[in-house]
């Protein structure tokens, strides 16, 4: 075909979509040029920076509508390779048509850096009509085929468009598709809220009114959404108003990130840096969190294991650490689901209990709590007697300092070893 031929049908897209400072006959010289440039990229035996160069010299040209990329892509990705592989199955032609979409690529993100260069240089009318075309070419782009395929190929980035006057979903890519489990063909024409789900959207559903009617430019959310076939995801949302040069809405962009697995990633870290490694009960960390947040009656049960230096010296840690396991999971389960077990120390563990109602509630816990070790842990061959001094506290007001109630939690543990050799030694202290 040729780059002349080329450029002659080239000009015919390039005709009526702005009135250009050069003439017909120019312009083909000027595109000649550039097909022979471009031509070159695709064939790989020159830079892709052509590309830029082929859109700056357009804008220059006073081709500065968003429809001129759409069409000068279309030439690109059609005419020029199809002039370089009129037969698709030929060697080579696959990448070609690779190297298609990354000139187009080029080409559109050239037109746009080079209407940001012309629009500083004039007038503030000017530029603010330059800025919206801007923003009327980069949304064409996205929604393009090429832009698509050069930007988006592969990542698990899910974009959308909603008509403005609908409110419906009227194009989504395959990625979207995917986080939600279903074709594209299931989500074009359905409503935001039947997409995502009408719980999920249903705290950002008046933001999302404001969009449409063109009083809020964008907003962000995250949301939860089950696929059809059970499958969990976490998906954080952003929505934007694209606008025509005269400031109207023409349509939304929803973009989606499936963030799954770094909230999964989050989730392990904050529970690995609030839990203790050996045991799995709550460390000092999410224990005091706890404490803090919690509001009177309080009960607390302070717990020592009696002897289990003696443990470790006679079986060795490893053993000792598995009766520490032995220990904590007894203490959770004995806690209950109003409880808070946590290991606080070496052998030191302290269970929680919010709203404790009253001293027969206490005295209840910590009698479970007891009676959950008085059953000796079984190691291999061994059957070790675990014994543990016990105080509690009962707050039915809170501390000016934690420490205060913590001492005295701590006063009534050691009074409880030291009364343990007489009858009905369990101390207790009020706060």
């Amino acid at each position: 075909m040729g780059s002349q031929e080329l450029a002659a049908r080239w000009a015919d897209a390039l005709d009526g979509v702005v009135a250009p400072t050069l003439t017909r006959s120019q312009i083909e010289t000027l595109l000649t040029g550039l097909c022979e440039e471009l031509l070159g990229a695709l064939r790989g035996t020159s830079g892709i920076e052509s590309a830029r160069l082929a859109a700056a010299s357009l804008v220059a040209a006073n081709y500065r509508d968003e429809v001129a990329v759409s069409r000068s892509i279309a030439v690109i990705c059609r005419d020029m390779v199809a002039d370089l592989c009129p037969d698709p199955g030929q060697p080579g032609c696959a990448e070609v048509r690779d190297r298609a979409v990354t000139v187009a690529g080029e080409f559109a993100a050239g037109f746009t850096a080079a209407l940001r260069t012309a629009a500083l240089a004039e007038q503030e009318t000017t530029l603010t009509a330059a800025l919206a075309a801007v923003r009327e070419e980069q949304a064409q782009r996205q929604l393009s085929e090429a832009r698509f395929a050069a930007i988006f190929a592969g990542a698990s980035v899910g974009i959308g468009t909603i008509d403005a006057r609908t409110g419906r979903v009227r194009d989504v890519n395959a990625a979207f598709a995917e986080m939600l489990g279903v074709p594209t063909t299931a989500i074009v024409g359905q409503s935001v809220a039947a997409v995502l789900g009408s719980d999920n959207i249903g705290e950002a559903y008046g933001q999302f009114q404001q969009l449409l009617a063109g009083e809020l430019d964008r907003f962000r959310m995250e949301t939860s959404l089950t696929r059809q076939d059970g499958h969990h995801s976490d998906i954080d949302l952003s929505m934007s108003v694209v606008r025509d040069t005269g400031g109207s809405v023409r349509f939304l962009i929803g973009v989606a990130v499936d963030i799954t697995e770094r909230k999964a990633l989050a989730d392990r870290l904050w529970h690995d840096a609030h839990h203790d490694d050996l045991t799995g009960l709550a460390n000092r960390l999410l224990f005091f969190d706890r404490l803090t947040r919690s509001r009177p009656p309080i009960g607390l049960c302070y717990l020592d294991l009696d002897g289990f230096k003696e443990i470790n010296d006679d079986y060795g840690h490893t053993i000792g650490d598995r009766v520490l396991r032995v220990v904590a999971e007894r203490l959770g389960t004995a806690a209950g689901p109003d409880g808070l077990a946590a290991r606080i120390g070496g052998d030191e563990f302290i269970v929680l209990i919010e709203q404790c109602a009253d001293e027969e509630q206490l005295v209840t816990v910590s009698g479970r709590l007891l009676a959950a070790l008085a059953e000796p842990v079984a190691v291999g061959d061994r059957s070790i007697t675990v014994g543990a001094s016990i105080g509690t506290a009962l707050v039915s007001q809170y501390p000016d300092a934690v420490d205060d109630l913590m001492h005295a939690v701590d006063t009534a543990m050691y009074r409880d070893k030291s009364a343990r050799h007489r009858p009905g030694g369990r101390s207790r202290q009020h706060q």
